[in-house]
């Protein structure tokens, strides 16, 4: 499991969120097999999306992150419960390009710098939020810094790194995210600024050993940061049977018949966890009685 740690300045004007999701991304790259590439890009935004969930307000609460660009990676989607628990996937998941100009691998390569971060918030009301951005670099963290400032007008720092092995394990993996609210001071924002800047990449002192909690008092230094919550999210995927009927069903009684009538099982797999579903003939025929004739 992974290990989220907040804390919050003394007089509430800063507060910074920090992740090591190094088992999170390591169950990434097992139910996916993706290339180092995506691991890391889709390590990235799921971490993002950890952090970002677990500021979500009500229990029932989610929030997906969505990116699509014009990268050979495609489509990469990232949810996230209200306690941070996460589940993602991507299009193709293997990858395969040279390392970028500083030695590192290329994620913006991967994911495209041409393309939009969707975020949407499901906070159970009659619609969900959705806010959409053009990406800055495909880098991921700038982009969801860049999201904070134009969709929430909220000053926000974000890294994002995963470190992937020869062996294509996850040596670490992690994030954070610092916010400034809006009563926060200018000596405030030159400190937070100092720190930062001062930070070495976040996947390296996770590798060092450097736990959440001491890596926010390396953003808050100075602050007087004190601790806000913690917790523990994972990889989960919430499908199920009943799930799965819900959607064939959503697909109509016409196009249900057409199945059933083929005489095959259907399989449906779930791109979160790669669980498979199978449905007789009769069974899509039971859902179709209960699908809508459109």
């Amino acid at each position: 499991m992974g290990k989220l740690y907040r804390a919050i300045s003394a007089d509430g004007s800063a507060f910074a969120a920090v992740l090591d999701g190094r088992d999170i991304v390591s169950e990434i790259e097992k139910l996916h097999k993706t290339s180092a590439v995506v691991t890391a890009a889709l390590g990235r935004l799921t971490v993002a999306a950890s952090l970002m969930g677990y500021m979500l307000k009500g229990e029932d609460d989610c929030l997906t992150l969505r990116i699509d660009a014009d990268g050979p990676a495609g489509q990469l989607v990232a949810v996230s419960d209200s306690r941070g628990n996460v589940k993602s996937c991507v299009s193709n998941p293997v990858v395969e390009l040279p390392l970028n100009d500083k030695g590192k691998l290329d994620v913006a390569g991967a994911v495209g710098r041409d393309g939009t971060l969707a975020v949407v918030k499901d906070m159970g009301l009659r619609d969900p939020y959705v806010g959409v951005i053009p990406l800055v670099s495909g880098e991921i963290a700038e982009d969801i810094a860049n999201y904070y400032a134009v969709s929430e007008q909220i000053p926000t720092v974000c890294a994002l790194g995963v470190l992937v092995d020869t062996d294509l394990s996850v040596k670490s993996a992690g994030g954070f995210l610092v916010q400034l609210l809006p009563f926060a001071d200018e000596k405030c924002v030159d400190i937070i600024e100092k720190n930062v800047a001062a930070m070495r990449p976040v996947s390296a002192l996770l590798d060092e050993g450097v736990t959440p909690e001491e890596i926010a008092g390396m953003l808050l230094a100075g602050l007087e940061p004190n601790e806000l919550d913690s917790a523990s999210p994972v990889y989960r995927c919430d499908c199920s049977r009943e799930r799965t009927e819900k959607v064939l069903i959503s697909i109509g009684q016409k196009e249900l018949r057409s199945i059933a009538a083929e005489g095959k099982d259907t399989e449906v797999k779930c791109h979160f966890c790669g669980k498979n579903y199978i449905f007789t003939p009769d069974e899509i025929s039971r859902l179709a009685e209960g699908a809508s004739e459109e």
